[in-house]
Formats: structure tokens, sequence, C-alpha cells
């Protein structure tokens, strides 16, 4: 692997490691915001929706942000983000009152558990990432950026371990400084790392040539296919919403734990993940992008059914670890899939609307399973969640079957559906 990663170029190397870097901040508050906000007397609704408030906010602004990439430079959009990164990380520093966190929340897409995505701003570092790819190699690349986010929230879920030891000396507000101080100084890192970057792409074309391609077969096949995953997406992205979001505050609340026990769960739940992508990673290049979506995702369905029937803490914990570890290993797969089904110069239209679609469910979810969970249910959202992935896995097997390899995508093969 270590051979592998010095052969890759300059600039893939600093984008994989800003991933890893923004993803530390994102591990310990996917870890402990909702445990934060719950240790200051939120209800489950208030919280569910602020998390749903701030990925709509997200994905109306990746949508834009994805196409505005394809016409400017993508490096600018990313520093932006970590600039903002650093403010809202230190707003809560300052005041812990409800308007001041839910503002950081929202613009600091705090909670989600992104894997170290760059949140709004995601597109244009997906297609960014693209530029130094080769089309064999890319779900090796995408599937290693995956590792290195989740190898990076197992480092942030070790350290959401810290509030536990302080919450009752000093109260939540100083007992939890410690994690926003995280996300500021990884701000400040990754404003270094990304600084030294550089896009590869050429200028765009002219605005006479993109008019006439729009009537060539290749620019319907694209448009065809990013309506398929559109489609997709949207109830992926409602199934991760229902479950993944709150999965902290679910823990707390069906087992009565506090950041102690869930932190390292989750950290051994995203090392575990971390490895497994780099394994799905190597399979990508053997059995192809589809495949090993398929299969990772089918077996993550099983496990999300068992999961709310487990009685003890410890046995959930284990079924957790493996279903994310089984589910989260194809991100990157699916990730390489969408740069690879466009042209450079769609790239970033093609990642807003995978992220955009997947967001908005996303966001809904919260604010559905939220008052479920605080009013005893469970079960509930789980098998929502897994009825959805059911559909999910069968409609991606069905739509990308027929482009199981990179770089397959051509406007003369027949429509799969």
């Amino acid at each position: 692997m270590w051979l592998a990663l010095n052969e890759l170029h300059p600039t893939t190397r600093r984008l994989l490691a800003s991933r890893a870097v923004r993803s530390v901040a994102q591990g310990a508050l996917v870890a402990d915001l909702s445990l934060y906000l719950h240790a200051l007397h939120w209800s489950g609704l208030g919280i569910g929706l602020t998390l749903t408030a701030g990925g709509l906010i997200a994905a109306v602004l990746s949508l834009l942000i994805g196409i505005a990439s394809d016409s400017f430079k993508r490096k600018p959009f990313l520093l932006y983000n970590e600039g903002l990164t650093v403010v809202c990380g230190l707003a809560p520093l300052v005041s812990a009152s409800p308007v001041v966190l839910v503002i950081a929340i929202i613009i600091g897409g705090f909670g989600r558990g992104s894997n170290g995505s760059a949140g709004p701003f995601a597109p244009a570092e997906q297609a960014w990432l693209a530029e130094a790819a080769p089309p064999v190699n890319r779900g090796w690349i995408y599937s290693l950026n995956t590792a290195a986010g989740f190898f990076g929230m197992t480092l942030g879920a070790l350290l959401a371990i810290l509030p536990a030891f302080w919450v009752h000396p000093l109260g939540p507000q100083l007992a939890y400084s410690p994690i926003f101080m995280i996300v500021a100084l990884g701000g400040c890192v990754n404003l270094w790392l990304l600084s030294g970057a550089r896009e590869l792409r050429a200028e765009p074309g002219s605005r006479q040539s993109a008019n006439t391609f729009k009537k060539t077969p290749a620019h319907r096949f694209e448009n065809h296919i990013l309506w398929r995953l559109f489609q997709l997406n949207t109830i992926n992205g409602l199934s991760i919403g229902l479950t993944g979001t709150l999965i902290a505050y679910w823990f707390a609340l069906k087992f009565h734990i506090g950041p102690g026990a869930i932190a390292p769960m989750m950290a051994i739940t995203f090392a575990l993940t971390g490895m497994t992508s780099i394994f799905a990673g190597r399979l990508t290049q053997r059995h192809g992008l589809v495949s090993s979506v398929l299969w990772s995702r089918g077996i993550g369905v099983l496990l999300l059914m068992l999961l709310p029937l487990m009685p003890w803490f410890w046995l959930a914990a284990i079924i957790y670890m493996l279903r994310l570890a089984s589910s989260g290993a194809s991100l990157g797969a699916r990730q390489a899939q969408v740069v690879s089904l466009v042209r450079d110069e769609r790239r970033g239209l093609a990642t807003s609307v995978n992220a955009a679609a997947f967001q908005v469910p996303q966001s809904i979810g919260p604010g559905i399973a939220g008052p479920m969970i605080a009013a005893g249910m469970f079960v509930t959202p789980f098998y929502l969640a897994a009825g959805l992935q059911v559909l999910y896995v069968i409609g991606y097997g069905r739509v990308f079957r027929r482009y199981e390899r990179v770089g397959m995508a051509t406007p003369e093969k027949k429509s799969p559906l």
C-alpha cells in the first residue's frame, strides 16, 4: 500500500491528507454532538430538526457549488470550506446558546459523520480528485480516500471519549470544548495543505462548444444516467438519515450509556470500515465497481435488520461495527462510479447531483427518527431504513450492472432501464 501511495500524484496525496484531517473532527462530532445537545437538555425533536436543517441547506449549496466548480477553479471552493470550518469551530467556544449552536451546526455541517467529506463543497473536492486519477485506478484511489476518512474518524471518535471524564465537574460547555477546538485546528491545517495543491485540468471549453455538445448522444446519455443516479440516491439518503446520523443518540437512550462507552465503539467501527474500504478498493480492480457495491450493501441490509433486536449493548455494538464496515466499504467505489460516467467538464455537476440527491432525504431522516427514538421506538427507524436499502440495492444493480468496468459508459449503449 505504501508503494501505491508513493506513486500517487502530489495533488492526490494532499487531497487524501486533507480528507483524513477533516475527518478527525467529524469522527468526534458524530459521537459527541447529539450527546452534547442532550446534556444541554435539547429535545430529540430539536436535535433532529437542527441536523435536518443543516443537511437541507448543504444539499442546495452542494448543487450550486458543483455546477459552479465546472465553470471555475475547484481549489478556491475547498479553501472557502476550511475557512468556514475554522469560524464554526470557534463559535461554540464563545457561547452555548441555542442560536449560536444552531448556526454553527448548520454552516459547519457538524454531526453528520461525512467521512471527511467537505460538506456542500464536496462536489468540487470529488471532481478535483478525479483529475489525477487514471480511470482504471479510480476505484482504488477513491476507496483509499474513503479509508483515509474512516481512519481519521477513528482518531476523532477516540478523542470523543474525553468529555465523559469532565462533564460532571466542568459542565457540558467546558467538557465538550476540546471537540470544537479540534474542528478549528483541523480547518487551519487543511488551509495549509490545500493551498499547496494545484489543479491539473485545462480551462473549461468555450460556451459555443458546450452548446454544440448538448446535441450529441453522449450528452443525452449523461443526462439519462444522472437522472437514474438522482432517483437511487434519494432512496439511499433517506435510509441512511433514519439511522446513521442519530446512532449515538439511539445507543444512549436504548442502553442508558454515555460517550465513555459509545465513542470507543465508534472508533473501532471506523477503523474496521477503513480497512474494509482498502480491501474493497482492491476488489474493484479485480471484480469491478458495481459488484463491490452490491455485495457490501447487501450484507449491510441484513445486519441493519438485526441491529435493533439486540438486547445488550455489547452485542448491538458488534452488529453495528460489522454493518458499517460492510456498507461503508463501498463508498469509494460508488464515488468512482459517479465521476467515471461523465466528462471532466461535467464532473462537478455529476458529484453535486450525487450529493444533493443523497443529502436532502438524509436530512429529512433525523427529523423523523429523532422523535421516534425519544419516544422509545427503537426498532421502527431501522426497519424503515432496511426496506429502503433493499430497493436501493436492487435499483443500483439494475441501472449500473451494464457499466461494471470503469470507462465502459458510452452513449451508444442501450439504457439499462
